[in-house]
């Protein structure tokens, strides 16, 4: 952990540089500031038609859904379940990703059949992906075709038993391939070897998504609806943009359109669910932007997979008036706090084996484990462990002698490939690049520790195991003013792979400094007659020795609403105290 008084507390490093020709030419075709041009010439973006796309997200910019290898075949087995009156079931991963899958499908698909269902898995006990007595269940049920969603392409073994008795499956899954294919009908996955979209970043929703804008196509040609009135997909978006952010892909390309408009849509709030769940989160009439949707919406619609039933949360997505919607958004916000209670004491005793044994700090890799702690709430921990330590950690629950671990990674590592190579220890595993989950016994916890420390000292230098603060452009205090910040919202929606903007100042008095609400530092900016505020959350440890001082300075600014008025505050990231 960082040392009291020991700045700057991350390592900067300034993006940018060899792109002035294209930020000037982005300066003067769309009439913004240096400052912005650099932005987003730092975000590769190399041509004005790119820059074009990324400023003004349309859906006119989406690929043929077709692209994607298996597409047209999945579609038509569906067709075909419509058209004959099959029954068929919907199967969704437990998290925001899965459920916003399972929703759109469902919501699409009853539509078109009342022959339609939607099952997702208890997490607990019943854990992840598909499971053969559940497919026993189907058969009972007379399903006849199976979509799985946000999971089914690691499910060879239960897809196969599917097909043996009768039953079909088309797969929806964004996840990682780690050896063969299932014998699915279809299995549309962009990650696949032989598939020739160019994205390959999609959460789960977005295939889901594609596969709505191929089914209705379809639909549509073969003149389906004989009004001419079909189903606006954009409609949606609300929903496939909480999948999207939920399962932090990147914001570039279609998931950067579909975030875009379904934010736009959140913040309208048409949809009675997540209308309710804004009104109990607090942020009800406020504009929703990715920030308000990862901190405020998704957690609540997470918090039912993790610790209750997501059944809870696709209920909510799917209530058709405000009756039905606000006791569901009171029960996720129940669902929540409990969530956080947890969270909060495996977080607090993690921290606590850090003090006594400092040496695990200087690890490669974290990995804790416990019986105590509830394997719907460990990946969240996870996360918070990577943001502090800046490393790749692994939060195990314990039951029986097995153990069920949430990984998540920094971005110089990839986790999913790193599992490839500790798989003899382990039972299972699956995921992506950043995050993961496990399934090992208890007994080879310490060894598998060992391995991926040294699998991830292997591909790493050590000293590039630390946090970064990656800087967009240097500035004078000046330069921030009300327009500055306004051009800064085409940039939006920050997230994955595009962060929030950040900028630099040198020489900069510090002056004011004091500690507000919980241990955050407040203080007055000053320089060559400009003066700002700035806030620096977290850190008032370091109000000694910003006091006073004269500074280098790394923050994002932004507009302060406080009760009734607004002014512009520079949002700290780090700082150096200049001799």
């Amino acid at each position: 952990m960082t040392d009291e008084g020991h700045l700057p507390v991350t390592q900067w490093k300034l993006k940018g540089t060899g792109h002035e020709n294209i930020e000037e030419s982005l300066a003067k075709e769309f009439g913004i500031h240096r400052i912005i041009s650099q932005m987003i010439a730092n975000r590769h973006i190399a041509s004005l038609e790119e820059a074009r796309s990324y400023l003004y997200p349309s859906l006119n910019d989406l690929r043929s859904p077709f692209l994607m290898q298996d597409m047209k075949i999945g579609v038509s087995r569906l067709l075909k379940a419509i058209y004959d009156g099959e029954d068929i079931v919907i199967y969704g991963d437990y998290d925001a990703d899965g459920i916003t899958s399972v929703v759109i499908l469902y919501k699409f698909i009853k539509e078109l059949t009342p022959h339609v269902s939607y099952y997702i898995p208890d997490r607990v006990q019943e854990g992840y992906g598909l499971k053969i007595p559940v497919i026993d269940q189907f058969k009972s049920k007379n399903i006849k075709l199976i979509i799985t969603v946000d999971c089914g392409v690691s499910d060879v073994e239960q897809i196969a038993y599917a097909k043996s008795i009768g039953i079909d499956t088309i797969v929806l899954d964004h996840h990682e391939i780690t050896d063969q294919l299932p014998v699915a009908v279809a299995c549309i996955n962009p990650n696949r070897p032989d598939c020739s979209f160019p994205f390959k970043h999609l959460a789960g929703v977005g295939i889901a998504f594609y596969f709505l804008i191929a089914l209705r196509g379809s639909l549509r040609k073969e003149g389906f609806w004989k009004d001419g009135q079909y189903p606006n997909l954009k409609e949606y978006l609300d929903i496939v943009a909480l999948g999207t952010i939920g399962d932090i892909a990147p914001l570039v390309r279609e998931n950067r359109i579909f975030a875009k408009i379904g934010l736009e849509l959140i913040t309208e709030g048409k949809r009675p669910g997540i209308r309710a769940l804004k009104e109990v989160s607090g942020i009800d009439g406020q504009v929703i932007d990715s920030f308000r949707a990862s901190f405020c919406l998704i957690p609540r619609i997470n918090a039912a997979g993790r610790i209750a039933s997501a059944l809870d949360a696709v209920d909510l997505l799917l209530a058709e008036n405000m009756d039905q919607a606000r006791p569901l958004a009171e029960k996720l916000d129940l669902h929540n706090r409990r969530r956080q209670a947890m969270e909060k004491d495996i977080f607090n005793e993690i921290i606590g084996q850090l003090g006594t044994n400092p040496d695990l700090e200087n690890t490669n890799a974290l990995v804790f484990s416990s019986e105590k702690w509830h394997p719907g709430v460990v990946g969240i921990v996870a996360s918070r462990l990577v943001d502090l330590f800046s490393r790749p950690t692994f939060v195990i629950s314990l039951k029986d002698g097995v153990g069920k671990g949430s990984g998540r990674s920094v971005s110089d590592f990839n986790m999913h490939k790193g599992l490839q190579q500790c798989a003899p220890l382990l039972l299972s595993f699956g995921g992506h690049y950043r995050a993961a989950g496990i399934s090992i016994k208890e007994d080879d916890i310490d060894e598998f520790a060992i391995m991926l420390d040294e699998i991830i000292g292997n591909s790493i230098e050590s000293s590039e195991i630390v946090s970064h603060t990656f800087i967009d452009a240097e500035c004078n205090l000046q330069d921030i003013n009300l327009d500055l910040i306004h051009q800064m919202t085409l940039l939006a929606p920050f997230g994955c792979e595009n962060p929030e903007p950040i900028l630099c100042a040198r020489n900069i008095k510090a002056s004011s400094p004091v500690v507000v609400g919980h241990n955050h530092l407040k203080m007055r900016l000053t320089s060559d007659g400009a003066s700002v505020n700035a806030i620096w959350f977290g850190m008032g440890k370091y109000l000694g020795a910003i006091n006073g001082a004269n500074l280098d300075v790394v923050f994002s600014p932004q507009i302060n609403y406080w009760n009734g008025s607004s002014d512009i505050q520079l949002k700290m990231k780090d700082a150096v105290v200049l001799t």
